[in-house]
């Protein structure tokens, strides 16, 4: 089952294992520029709000309520990542607007091994957006629903669904204890929103409630290579979730609460001299890409082929500050030398 708790998914299957459980959250962040260069990991910059569609029924749209689910709040052209928690493994399906965020396929929920369209957590600690090619991600950045952005729309030419949808599958009980201690934890990336001060004028807007997810900058991401056996997957047990995504500026009409302050633009950012992440996991094999997510265009792309500009602040900039975050898988590991 999954339950919503302090803003977090948290996934349970207690029938299976008493620690089968993770928890999901979904971070605001900085939208790196769209300019064709490859961008390290930007910051966390806290949980967005995330609230259950069934208490605000009478003011969201029918398809959310058939759906579903949670919501939360996002500007246009404002990016997300989604983080991930726990110790025991999970084969954890995403994709936005029902098309798979690693392979670019049509949603389904039963794992598919070749090619791989799933993510097994915590070898694999965030996703922050497509999986165009090997050791590259394209960010997740939210834009209206039917303004033809979205990687949806692009490749089904429908704007029906928007939003993510999660399908988590647990570890079986038998597998896990023949493993257990061969997957250690990522370490956090995330840091305080409190730097930042900014005015709602800098972000866009738009007056419909729900918003799709377009590909936006290169970043430096590896999705990883599931390496256990599909067999050590609870096939038979899953759970999901439709996340739907409300555009910040109906945020109030639907739920009476504020909408969050627009995030730092990266200038902002880089301008201020603070941190970028790399991240690293010795003995980890990266996934290829997907060929059909590659020919998706990007927002700015597309924005330039239409004539419009749908990412304001969308300079270039110089990165100066690199942290490098390092998961060696072999590092508890006690070398035998000569007898």
């Amino acid at each position: 089952m999954i339950e919503l708790k302090h803003n977090q998914l948290v996934v349970r299957f207690p029938d299976v294992h008493p620690k089968a459980s993770m928890r999901l959250e979904f971070q605001r962040t900085l939208r790196i520029p769209d300019d064709g260069k490859q961008y390290p990991l930007p910051p966390g910059l806290g949980r967005f709000t995330v609230l259950h569609v069934d208490d605000h029924a009478a003011r969201v749209p029918g398809r959310w309520i058939e759906h579903g689910g949670v919501m939360l709040p996002m500007y246009q052209s404002e990016a997300m990542w989604i983080n991930f928690h726990g110790q025991y493994p999970f084969a954890l399906k995403v994709s936005a607007g029902k098309i798979n965020a690693v392979t670019g396929k049509a949603f389904e929920t039963e794992l598919r091994r070749h090619p791989q369209d799933y993510l097994v957590v915590p070898n694999q600690p965030w996703l922050d957006g497509y999986c165009v090619e090997k050791g590259v991600i394209r960010q997740f950045v939210a834009m209206p629903l039917g303004s033809g952005y979205s990687a949806e729309e692009q490749l089904t030419g429908e704007a029906e669904f928007g939003g993510v949808q999660i399908v988590a599958h647990p570890m079986k009980r038998m597998a896990y204890e023949r493993l257990f201690g061969s997957v250690i934890a990522a370490e956090p990336r995330v840091m305080s929103t409190g730097l930042f001060s900014m005015t709602l004028a800098t972000t866009g807007a738009s007056a419909r409630p729900d918003m799709g997810i377009g590909a936006g900058g290169r970043m430096r991401q590896e999705i990883f290579e599931d390496r256990f056996d599909l067999d050590d997957w609870e096939l038979g047990h899953s759970s999901r979730c439709f996340v739907h995504i409300a555009n910040s500026l109906v945020w109030r009409a639907i739920t009476g609460e504020s909408p969050p302050t627009p995030p730092p633009t990266a200038r902002e950012y880089a301008a201020a001299e603070l941190p970028w992440f790399d991240y690293y996991a010795e003995g980890e094999k990266a996934l290829d890409g997907s060929g059909l997510l590659q020919k998706v265009k990007s927002v700015f792309q597309l924005g330039k082929e239409k004539g419009d500009a749908p990412l304001p602040e969308n300079e270039p900039v110089q990165v100066e500050q690199v942290v490098a975050l390092r998961k060696d898988l072999t590092r508890h590991q006690v070398r035998e030398g000569t007898f």
